[in-house]
């Protein structure tokens, strides 16, 4: 799995191609390489919970429809695949 800056903590989107890094306030595209900084933000594909279907759709627990790049940070049942 390639990481790109919107799987980054630090991303803020601004539009659905670009963003802002939170850390030093650069503009960013969604799919630009990760920094130094970067640290992985909590999403559905990063889940143990979750199965993927397509590239672009999945299950959660194997019930609930579920996106790979859905925020996760407030799901009680999230927990990260290996070590974040």
């Amino acid at each position: 799995m390639n990481l790109s800056c919107k799987d980054c903590l630090f991303f803020l989107a601004v539009d659905a191609f670009k963003g802002i890094c939170k850390r030093d306030k650069a503009r960013i595209t969604q799919e630009s390489e990760p920094c130094s900084h970067f640290e992985k933000a909590p999403r559905c594909k990063f889940c143990r919970h979750y199965q993927s279907q397509t590239e672009f759709t999945g299950l959660c627990m194997g019930i609930r429809a579920a996106w790979p790049d859905l925020p996760a940070a407030n799901c009680d049942d999230f927990q990260w695949i290996g070590k974040n």
